[in-house]
């Protein structure tokens, strides 16, 4: 039988790493019943929703709730104590047994609580990371990230272009080369374009009724669009969640909205929200000239690179997407694609300040 019948682990969780769970599943291990308090302010920059998200798929057996908390924080006042604790007892209603925390407010928290505390590797010596150290250098705390929260936080890299201007060589290349730098980057992925497999499943489809046909003879609906679109933010999700800090993805699901003007004409409102859906940081646009068109089976518009890679670009401008363009040598695509890359990376992240603590 577990020693507590409720349990209580509250927290900011912005965002959430291994330390964090493991004060959840060391108090899931001692609760009957476990709730998980996710309390954030308006100021930060990581939304309520997507923190009590995280920890709801990483404890799926804990009762994961947020709250909204704009009060600053003052431990040594009580009159600041009261209004958190109303925030608190708000959201947590029900009595409970034991309050779970690796912090030195752990005590008073329980006492107002009416409840045990239980400090947990207070010294963090099992997991030595904080939320600071995260939102200070994601990267370099990458280990200790579950993997919505890496999916959230890799910056995401997109190389676009027209048919045959070496796109997935240059997107391969990028990926093997921040593979190379070891450490946490060996884990840098490349998602492949999933359009171009659903082209030669629809191909093959084809050539069962009819087997001498051509790529030429394939017919694309508007239908079939959304669910390229789909298909590959899903596959880009799964490759970020598993990944290093950045992500190279062969197309993504904005361009499929270009491709629909090349295969059925105009414009798509489904493709467009699809789109809208996944975060991206950086695009690079492979310029046509220069490359030679190979026709690989599942091509048929060399005449019509000039038109994709003018139309690539001004989509990327109306839209204010942050972009780049690859021209001259595969040599010099790369190295230009990689300071790119680079520079993004010093960017950061930016998270907002949390509350600042009175003392």
């Amino acid at each position: 039988m577990k020693r507590y019948a409720h349990g209580l682990v509250l927290g900011k969780f912005y965002p959430p790493h291994a330390g964090h769970h493991h004060l959840v599943r060391t108090a899931q291990n001692r609760c009957e019943r476990l709730t998980v308090l996710v309390c954030a302010a308006s100021v930060e920059s990581v939304p309520l929703a997507d923190r009590v998200a995280w920890m709801r798929q990483a404890h799926p057996e804990a009762t994961v709730v947020g709250a909204v908390d704009d009060i600053p924080v003052d431990l040594h006042d009580p009159a600041v104590w009261d209004a958190h604790m109303a925030v608190f007892t708000q959201a947590v209603p029900e009595r409970v047994d034991a309050v779970f925390t690796s912090e030195s407010y752990g005590d008073e928290l329980a006492r107002r609580f009416g409840a045990e505390s239980v400090r947990v590797d207070p010294g963090r010596t099992l997991f030595p990371v904080s939320g600071t150290a995260v939102r200070e250098d994601p990267a370099g705390c990458w280990e200790f990230l579950g993997p919505p929260v890496r999916a959230a936080l890799a910056r995401r890299v997109v190389v676009i272009g027209a048919e045959s201007t070496g796109t997935t060589t240059m997107a391969r290349a990028l990926a093997e080369h921040y593979r190379g730098r070891g450490g946490v980057w060996a884990r840098t992925g490349c998602v492949d374009e999933y359009g171009r497999e659903f082209s030669e499943r629809k191909l093959a489809g084809l050539r069962q009724a009819e087997p001498g046909a051509q790529w030429e003879d394939v017919l694309f609906t508007t239908d079939d669009f959304p669910r390229i679109a789909a298909a590959q933010n899903a596959r880009e999700e799964a490759a970020a969640s598993a990944g290093s800090p950045v992500l190279f993805c062969d197309t993504d699901s904005f361009a499929t909205t270009v491709w629909h003007e090349r295969y059925v004409g105009g414009r798509n409102a489904h493709v467009e929200r699809i789109a809208d859906q996944v975060t991206h940081h950086l695009w690079l646009l492979t310029d046509h000239e220069g490359v030679a068109f190979e026709d690989d089976g599942l091509r048929d518009g060399e005449e019509l690179r000039p038109w994709m890679t003018d139309r690539f670009r001004a989509e990327l401008t109306r839209t204010g997407r942050k972009f780049i363009e690859l021209t001259g040598s595969h040599a010099a695509r790369l190295a230009t694609a990689v300071a790119a890359v680079d520079s993004l990376l010093a960017d950061g992240w930016d998270f907002a300040a949390p509350l600042p603590e009175r003392r």
